[in-house]
């Protein structure tokens, strides 16, 4: 890779500066959402296939948790436990009564919704080491 390249694995200390901004104009929640929510997710499934990603996730995890009190993250992951994570209390839903595209996602596709409940349990257990 050339000097003048962009090294996408390193991406996420523009996404942390990012953070700042976002919080400062949209509050805590906002912030916690993009970087964690959006980016670390994204970052964690990329650094599943590519090693330079793999490389660079203990880093941006430490700069997560810098930004970041462990109070606001644990209250976070929590809601995005609670809002995401949990499965219809309904057990008998069927598809054509959901209203929310993303529920109805997980439902229509366990597989993926396996890999997402993997990704956030390998977010919470970074987060909170």
């Amino acid at each position: 890779m050339g000097d003048s390249s962009i090294q996408f694995h390193k991406i996420w200390m523009d996404q942390c500066e990012a953070t700042e901004g976002i919080r400062e104009r949209f509050g805590l929640n906002a912030a916690l959402h993009y970087l964690v929510g959006e980016k670390l997710f994204s970052f964690i499934d990329a650094s599943e296939d590519d090693p330079d990603f793999a490389a660079e996730l203990p880093a941006f995890v430490a700069e997560i948790r810098r930004i970041f009190t462990a109070d606001e993250i644990n209250a976070f992951l929590d809601e995005l436990d609670h809002t995401k994570f949990f499965a219809p209390t309904e057990p008998d839903v069927e598809l054509d009564d959901i209203d929310d595209p993303e529920e109805e996602l997980w439902l229509a596709h366990p597989v993926t919704a396996a890999e997402e409940l993997l990704r956030f349990a390998r977010v919470r257990q970074l987060l909170q080491e």
